[in-house]
C-alpha cells in the first residue's frame, strides 16, 4: 500500500474530522485530501512526474502538510529539508537528488533563490505564503500552482508500494550530507509499528513541535494520517507556557519529546501533579533522558504512560521500553519495535551474549534501502544477514542486553555526534571553522550534556598571533551552519593531538577533554 492512501481512507471515514490544527487554522481530512491533490495536479502540470524528488523546504505549517500527501499523489518523492539549512547546504542536496521542484515559503525565498542559480535541475519553485511569488525566474506562489485535480490523479495509482516515498538527509562521516532512501513499504511498515505499541486510534489528538525535517517530527504527521487522528502543529518549544495551554486547550492526548523539551517541561514551576488530564502518553527518542528527567516526568504525571525509545533516520525506530518496564529498567531504551529484530554483534558480525558490548543491527521492513547514489556508505550500513537473500542495518552503535534481551545504548561507534536529536558530522563544522582567518587547526567533538545528549565543542589552534574569541567562533558557525550544529563550547589549545601518520586525532583530543573534566 502507498502511503498517500491513507489520507484518501481517512478523508473517506472522517471527512469532516478535524486532521490539522496549524498556527489557528483548523484543516478538516476532506480538505487536506482535497488540497493535497489540487496541489499534486498542480505540480504534475508543471513538470513533476513519478519518482521526481520535491525538495520542501518549509518549516511547521499546514502547507507543509499538504505538499507530503501532495508529492506523493504525485508519484514522486519528498525531502524535507531544515528551514534554517544555509545556501550550500541547500544547494549540495538539490543536486545530488537533482530535484525536479522546491517548495518554501518567504522567509526561504533569499536562500532557495540562491541555491536554485546552482542546481540547474529545479524547474519550478513554488512559494506556500505571503500575496505573489517573488520575482526571481521559475517562482510560482501557491495559490497559481494548485489546479482542479485530473479523473487521472484522482483513479490511477501512481506508483506501487516498493516506490521510493521519500529521501531524508542525514549527516555523513566525510561532512556531506546523505539521502536517506524509504520507500512506501519502509514507512507503513514504520509507521504501523510504532502505531500498535503507542496503542494509537483516531481519538487521539497529538501535539507536535519537532520540525517536519527531523523524522520523529515527520512521523508524527504520517502517523496521525494513517489512523485517523488530529495534529497539533506547533513550530517549537520556545514559550512552554504556550504550549502547554495548547495542550490542555485541544485537550491533547499524545506529546513527544526530545530531552531539551523535557528538562524545559519539568522545570516549569506552575505545573502541578496530575495536570493535563487528557494526556495519555509521552515519548521520548533522539538522546536517552536522564533517570533523574524520567522520575520527575512521572511524578509530574502520573496517569500518562512514557516511552523511552530509540531510532535513527535508516529505519525510523528501533527499540522500545514498554512503561512498565521504568521502573525496572529506568536506563533502558527496550526491545524491538514489534514486527522487527535488534541485536548486538561483534566486530566479525558474530552476535555476542547479555552484557557484552557490540555494535547493534535491526533487521525489518522498516530498514533504509540505502544512501541516495552512495554505494560506499549503502554497503557499509547494509550487510549481510542471518540469510543470503537479506542485508541488515549496522547501526554504528555500541549496546549491550541484559539477560531479558532489554538494550542499553553504550555510545557511537563511529564520530558522528547526536545532539538535540540531530546527527551532527564533525567534518562538516569544521569545514566551516577552517574557513575562518586565523585558525590553524580544528577539531569538533561531542562532550555529555543531560540535555542535548552530546553538545559541540570545537577545540581550536589558532593560527600564531590571530586574535580569536569564543564568540568569533560562534558567530561565524550561526552564520553558515543550522542552529544543532553550531559549538555549543570552544576551546583553544597551542596545538592539537595528531596521530603517527600527522593527522589530527579527535579520539585523542576528546581523551584529553576528558582528562580535564
Amino acid at each position: 500500500m502507498r502511503f498517500e492512501e491513507f489520507l484518501r481512507e481517512s478523508a473517506t471515514r472522517f471527512p469532516d474530522k478535524t486532521a490539522l490544527v496549524a498556527q489557528g487554522r483548523r484543516v478538516t481530512y476532506s480538505q487536506l485530501d482535497d488540497l493535497s491533490d489540487e496541489l499534486a495536479q498542480g505540480l504534475v502540470n508543471r513538470g513533476v512526474a513519478r519518482g521526481d524528488r520535491v525538495v520542501l523546504f518549509l518549516d511547521n505549517c499546514a502547507e507543509a502538510v499538504v505538499s507530503i500527501f501532495a508529492v506523493l499523489k504525485a508519484g514522486a518523492v519528498f525531502c524535507p529539508v531544515n528551514p534554517s539549512t544555509k545556501v550550500d547546504k541547500l544547494t549540495f542536496i538539490l543536486n545530488n537528488c537533482r530535484a525536479k521542484a522546491l517548495i518554501t515559503q518567504q522567509r526561504g525565498v533569499q536562500v532557495a533563490a540562491d541555491a536554485v542559480v546552482g542546481a540547474p535541475s529545479v524547474s519550478v519553485t513554488v512559494v506556500a505564503d505571503g500575496d505573489a511569488a517573488p520575482s526571481h525566474a521559475n517562482f510560482v506562489h501557491w495559490g497559481d500552482t494548485l489546479a482542479a485535480p485530473s479523473l487521472e490523479l484522482l483513479k490511477a495509482a501512481p506508483g506501487i508500494d516498493i516506490d521510493l516515498a521519500m529521501l531524508i538527509y542525514t549527516s555523513g562521516s566525510t561532512g556531506f550530507p546523505k539521502g536517506v532512501m524509504m520507500t512506501h513499504q519502509n514507512v507503513v511498515a514504520a509507521a504501523t509499528s510504532i502505531t500498535t505499541y503507542l496503542e494509537n486510534t483516531s481519538d487521539d489528538i497529538i501535539l507536535n513541535v519537532l520540525p517536519i525535517a527531523f523524522d520523529y517530527g515527520l512521523y508524527q504527521v504520517l502517523m496521525a494520517v494513517k489512523i485517523g487522528a488530529t495534529l497539533v502543529l506547533e513550530k517549537s518549544f520556545a514559550f512552554p507556557q504556550v504550549i502547554l495551554q495548547r495542550v490542555a486547550e485541544e485537550k491533547v492526548t499524545g506529546l513527544p519529546l526530545v530531552p531539551t523539551m523535557a528538562a524545559i517541561l519539568i522545570a516549569q514551576r506552575n505545573l502541578e501533579a496530575g495536570a493535563l488530564p487528557h494526556l495519555r502518553y509521552i515519548t521520548n527518542t533522539a538522546a536517552a533522558l536522564p533517570p533523574s528527567h524520567i522520575e520527575r516526568l512521572q511524578a509530574l504525571f502520573p496517569h500518562v504512560a512514557l516511552y523511552s525509545m530509540y531510532g535513527l533516520t535508516e529505519c525510523k525506530r528501533c527499540t522500545w521500553l514498554p512503561p512498565s518496564e521504568l521502573k525496572n529498567r529506568i536506563t533502558s531504551v527496550g526491545i524491538a519495535i514489534p514486527g522487527t529484530e535488534a541485536y548486538v554483534v561483534d566486530d566479525k558480525g558474530e552476535r555476542v551474549g547479555p552484557g557484552v558490548v557490540g555494535e547493534l543491527v535491526i533487521r525489518g521492513a522498516h530498514v533504509m534501502k540505502g544512501y541516495w547514489e552512495n554505494p560506499e556508505a549503502t554497503a557499509q550500513a547494509l550487510r549481510p544477514g542471518p540469510h543470503d537473500w537479506e542485508r541488515v542495518l549496522h547501526t554504528g552503535d555500541l549496546f549491550r542486553a541484559d539477560k531479558e534481551g532489554f538494550l542499553y545504548f553504550v555510545g557511537r561507534k563511529d564520530d558522528i555526534i547526536k545532539s538535540r536529536g540531530e546527527k551532527v558530522a564533525p567534518k562538516e563544522v569544521e569545514n566551516i571553522i577552517y574557513a575562518l582567518e586565523g585558525v590553524a587547526e580544528v577539531a569538533v567533538i561531542g562532550v555529555p550534556d543531560p540535555i542535548l545528549g552530546s553538545a559541540i565543542k570545537a577545540v581550536v589552534a589558532p593560527e600564531p598571533g590571530a586574535q580569536l574569541a569564543e564568540v568569533d567562533i560562534v558567530r561565524h558557525c550561526a552564520r553558515f551552519l543550522e542552529d544543532f550544529m553550531v559549538p555549543k563550547f570552544v576551546e583553544f589549545r597551542p596545538a592539537l593531538p595528531k596521530t603517527e601518520s600527522g593527522k589530527i586525532s579527535r579520539r585523542l583530543v576528546a581523551e584529553a577533554q576528558a582528562g580535564n573534566a
